[in-house]
C-alpha cells in the first residue's frame, strides 16, 4: 500500500491526546507568540517519557478557560480529517483545566462545543473520553467521572486513567473503577506502557474493556491468550512507545506478537504534535518495520470499529464506509 493508499484509507483512532495533538497554528495562536516546533515535538533522539512528558506544558497553558478548550476540540478534528479519519476517541484531563471560573461541568461542555462544530465541519463522528490522573486523590477522581457520567451518550464515551503508571499502580485504583463500572461508565485503562503486566491484570478485573499501550504483555502468552479471548482493546501507539523507551528499540515492539496472539490490537497516534506523527505515518512505519500486510492494515482499523465506545449506529456506519473501501 503506497502513502497515497494510506491517506485515503478511511481511519478509526481511538487513543488521543487531546493536549499533545494541538496544531503549531493553534498553540501560537492561543499563545500570541511564535512557538518552534522543538518545543512542541520531541526530536527522534528523546531519552525518556520524562523528557516526553515536557512538551505538555505549552499545549497545557492553552486550555485554561472556554475559548481554548472549545477551539482546541475544533483544531484536532480539522488536524484528522487532513488524512480521512473517520471516527476518532479524544481523550483529555478535565480536571487540568479546572479554575475558579471554570468547573468540570464547564470544561466538559467547552470541549464538547468545540468537536461538534468540527463534526459538522469535517463530518467525524468522534467520543470524547475522560481522563482520571493518577496523581489526583481518588476523591478528585470520583468527582469527575461522575460528572462526566452526565454527559455519557451525549459526547462522552468512557473515562480512562493516565499518569505516572510506575510510581501509582493500578492496584491502587481499583475502587475508583470498580465505582465507575457500577454506575455504568464504560472504560479503557492506560497499563503496560511502563513493564508492569500486573497493571494490565489488575486494569481487566476492575472491568475494563480496552488497555492503552499493554507493552508489558510482551512474552506473556497466557495473559495475551485471556484477553483476546476476552475481546479487550488494545490501543498500540507504536511511535510514541518507541520515543518513551516503552521498549527498548524497534526490535522489541510486540506488534506482531499481539497480532498473531489474536489480540484485539489498534493503532494510534498517542499524541500527535508531540509524537510528530499522524495515522498515515504510524501505518506507514508499521508496515515498514514489521511487514504488515495490507489485509492486517484492514483488520486493525475493523479492530478499532469492533472496541470502540461509539452507539451501534455509529459502529454500523464505520464498518459500511469500511466494507466500501475495503470490501468483504
Amino acid at each position: 500500500m503506497t502513502r497515497e493508499d494510506i491517506i485515503k484509507l478511511p481511519k478509526v483512532e481511538l487513543h488521543c491526546h487531546l493536549d499533545g495533538s494541538l496544531s503549531r497554528e493553534f498553540v501560537e495562536k492561543r499563545l500570541g507568540r511564535q512557538v518552534g516546533k522543538e518545543e512542541l515535538s520531541v526530536s527522534n533522539d528523546c531519552t525518556s517519557l520524562a523528557e516526553y512528558l515536557e512538551k505538555f506544558d505549552l499545549p497545557g497553558q492553552c486550555l485554561q478557560d472556554e475559548e481554548g478548550l472549545e477551539e482546541a476540540g475544533y483544531d484536532v478534528l480539522r488536524s484528522m480529517k487532513q488524512e480521512n479519519v473517520i471516527y476518532s476517541e479524544i481523550r483529555f484531563a478535565p480536571l487540568l483545566s479546572e479554575t475558579d471560573d471554570m468547573n468540570c461541568n464547564k470544561v466538559i461542555e467547552a470541549v464538547l462545543r468545540g468537536l461538534e462544530r468540527g463534526k459538522k465541519e469535517f463530518g467525524i463522528d468522534f467520543g470524547l473520553i475522560v481522563c482520571a490522573m493518577r496523581h489526583h486523590s481518588e476523591e478528585m477522581n470520583w468527582r469527575m467521572i461522575r460528572t462526566a457520567r452526565e454527559y455519557l451518550g451525549s459526547g462522552v464515551c468512557a473515562a480512562d486513567l493516565a499518569g505516572a503508571e510506575a510510581i501509582y499502580p493500578m492496584s491502587e485504583f481499583k475502587n475508583l473503577f470498580q465505582n465507575t463500572h457500577k454506575i455504568g461508565m464504560p472504560f479503557t485503562i492506560h497499563a503496560g506502557e511502563c513493564g508492569s503486566a500486573q497493571n494490565i491484570i489488575d486494569s481487566v478485573e476492575a472491568g475494563a474493556r480496552r488497555i492503552g499501550h499493554g507493552i508489558a504483555m510482551r512474552g506473556h502468552s497466557d495473559l495475551i491468550k485471556e484477553l483476546a479471548e476476552k475481546g479487550i482493546g488494545i490501543e498500540m501507539c507504536p511511535i510514541s512507545n518507541l520515543q518513551t523507551k516503552a521498549v527498548a528499540g524497534p526490535e522489541e515492539y510486540p506488534i506482531r506478537e499481539f497480532l498473531n496472539g489474536g489480540l484485539k490490537v489498534t493503532v494510534n497516534t498517542d499524541n500527535r504534535t508531540v509524537s510528530d506523527t499522524t495515522m498515515t505515518k504510524e501505518l506507514e512505519f508499521i508496515q515498514n518495520t514489521y511487514g504488515i500486510q495490507d489485509d492486517e492494515i484492514y483488520l486493525l482499523m475493523k479492530n478499532a470499529a469492533d472496541v470502540a465506545f461509539a452507539e451501534d449506529y455509529v459502529k454500523d456506519k464505520l464498518y459500511r464506509i469500511m466494507r466500501e473501501v475495503y470490501g468483504a
